[in-house]
């Protein structure tokens, strides 16, 4: 089970521009095209509701994913990130393995517990048990894709004689990546998941958690080496640093949120000429990222076409 090392995928936002209804056809030619360009996965944004000023529409990952698969061959899939708690896990063990099996084993899944309460209140899911409705969740997916037949009883679940086919055409089951900060979280990406999936780390920021996941994975019984990650990192090219900054900054202070207490940070961003982001990126991949997302200013082609053609060929480079 792999999906390193080192790659490099593009975020998709559900929207084009910032019309009142989002252009689904656009943003499944969007995955067309970054396919084209070379880019290893597309990652798109998973929420039911948001409360953000500007809005923006979102439209369901799942079914987004799904349509572009069906005008694609090769990229790999991600959620970045699925909120687990408020999906029922039966129903979703059931379409993420149709979906594996429809894109010949593309998916990707970035997992996470939530951090939007009013999202959980909308859909009438406690809040304060995300964590455990996280656990479980994650438990009941990997039995129904690995197991012959499944038994047990959960908070909202009793499964009997359950039985599960097809299982994802990946073995043992697809990638799972873990987002989140806290150590708690931290714990279950090395434990209960194959990773972690960050947002807007620095890399100092990053090897400070990387180092406590291995740590947890060793606790676990799991070998540190396997363990994967991926770090999706806001980018501008333009002139120069100063010149794309001020644009930049404004970007990621309306669209953006910055958990209290996190890590994430505005000073993630990758920005200036196409020397100073390949110099700010390999200090990335020097702590040890092994996938970097990019998030493409306001997800402009131009941006994303200078990323696959002007940046990526000199960070593979020896």
């Amino acid at each position: 089970m792999t999906i390193l090392s080192n790659t490099f995928g593009i975020a998709a936002r559900n929207f084009t521009a910032w019309p009142e209804l989002p252009d689904a056809k656009a943003l499944v030619d969007y995955g067309v095209r970054v396919e084209e360009l070379g880019y290893d996965s597309l990652w798109v944004w998973d929420h039911i509701l948001l409360g953000v000023d500007p809005h923006f529409p979102i439209l369901d990952s799942l079914t987004t994913l799904t349509a572009i698969a069906a005008r694609t061959s090769k990229i790999k899939l991600g959620t970045g990130i699925l909120v687990l708690p408020l999906r029922n896990p039966v129903a979703l063990a059931k379409q993420l393995s149709t979906m594996d099996q429809f894109s010949n084993g593309r998916m990707l899944m970035g997992m996470a517990s939530g951090w939007y309460k009013r999202e959980f209140d909308a859909m009438g899911i406690p809040f304060d048990k995300r964590g455990k409705l996280m656990d479980e969740n994650l438990e009941i997916l990997n039995r129904l894709w690995t197991e012959p037949m499944v038994d047990g009883k959960y908070l909202a679940h009793n499964i009997s004689a359950a039985v599960m086919y097809p299982k994802p055409v990946q073995q043992p089951r697809m990638p799972i990546l873990i987002g989140g900060y806290v150590d708690r979280v931290l714990q279950r990406a090395a434990t209960a998941g194959d990773g972690w999936l960050t947002y807007f780390y620095s890399p100092e920021a990053f090897a400070k958690s990387w180092a406590k996941l291995r740590n947890f994975a060793k606790e676990g019984g799991k070998d540190p080496d396997k363990l994967l990650n991926a770090s999706q990192l806001p980018i501008m090219v333009g002139p120069s640093k100063a010149a794309v900054r001020d644009e930049m900054m404004d970007w990621l202070n309306k669209e953006w949120d910055f958990p209290e207490h996190s890590d994430c940070s505005r000073d993630s961003a990758i920005m200036g000429s196409v020397d100073e982001c390949v110099e700010q990126l390999k200090a990335h991949l020097a702590v040890g990222v092994q996938k970097i997302i990019f998030v493409p200013y306001k997800y402009k082609m131009d941006q994303v076409e200078t990323i696959a053609r002007e940046i990526i060929p000199r960070l593979k480079a020896k």
